[in-house]
């Protein structure tokens, strides 16, 4: 492997499945990642998560706190601040229900694996440090699914800060994979105040990182990561500081990005549209070229 792209290793014959008929793509679920960023003396550095080695999936792979959406956020009054839902329903592209959903598991998951609220007691506030035995057994209640992440709000008098967000970029798994996410990229700044940790059952490390570090680490081999992972952190690099990252968000092009698999001169091809560099060919019966 002369970068660090990583793909599941049943991928090519999934992919000559999908491209003869003989598989079924499975509907994704809705998913949610935030790509949290802080200044450094040399620009912004994101936090990643190496993924644990034991993972069936990705295992060893860099990426960013996320997950699925709760099906009770589409619902629950969830008490807001920042653009309406409206606004967001128009900005990812779907309804109303959704997007509150899609919102809410940005703010969730991010809490939940690296321990950083992006919320506070009114509108125009974020909590401070959420590190004490109370806040601990709160989190460990939402990774639970023991509490809706509204009933967290609730009980804590605390509203969503909807403008720590900016939406990124959307992928979908593609469509061979058997477990598929249509996921929303968020870019968010720490908050004042707050600090990370590896909150993440599913990580053995975390890092605060320049993105050019990484995707030079990526290149060299260095650092594992799937193709919408690397391909964000290059989408970071012409920002000098998080706060340009976020004013730039609102006018990303949020078409979703989805792999596509075609028969070609006897292999089948693998790629992305607008990201060519992830282009893989596969020989029949064999892996990737």
């Amino acid at each position: 492997m002369a970068n660090g792209q990583w793909f599941p290793p049943d991928w090519p014959q999934r992919i000559r499945a999908l491209a003869d008929g003989t598989l079924t793509p499975v509907a994704p679920k809705r998913a949610a990642t935030v790509m949290l960023l802080k200044d450094a003396g040399s620009g912004p550095v994101v936090h990643m998560l190496r993924r644990r080695a034991s993972m069936a999936f990705a295992g060893g792979a860099y990426a960013y706190p996320g997950g699925g959406v709760d099906p009770r956020d589409d619902d629950r009054h969830v008490r807001w601040a920042g653009p309406p839902r409206a606004w967001w329903a128009e900005r990812l592209g779907v309804d109303g229900t959704a997007a509150q959903a899609i919102v809410c598991a940005a703010v969730r998951e991010t809490y939940e694996e690296a321990g950083v609220l992006l919320a506070g007691p009114d509108p125009d506030s974020v909590v401070g440090d959420t590190t004490g035995d109370d806040w601990e057994a709160d989190r460990a209640a939402l990774v639970a699914r023991e509490t809706s992440f509204a009933e967290f709000l609730d009980r804590r008098g605390l509203v969503l800060r909807s403008d720590l967000l900016g939406a990124w970029t959307r992928w979908i798994t593609p469509e061979f994979e058997p477990r598929r996410y249509d996921t929303w990229f968020f870019v968010a700044a720490l908050p004042e105040g707050q600090r990370t940790r590896n909150a993440s059952t599913e990580a053995d490390r975390t890092v605060w990182i320049r993105p050019a570090d990484a995707a030079a680490s990526y290149d060299e081999g260095e650092l594992l990561m799937m193709p919408p992972t690397i391909a964000t952190l290059r989408q970071l690099l012409p920002y000098g500081t998080a706060a340009e990252a976020l004013a730039a968000a609102p006018a990303r092009d949020l078409t979703p990005v989805l792999a596509r698999a075609r028969l070609e001169d006897g292999e089948v091809v693998l790629s992305w549209p607008g990201h060519d560099e992830f282009t893989q060919h596969v020989p029949a019966g064999g892996g990737p070229a």
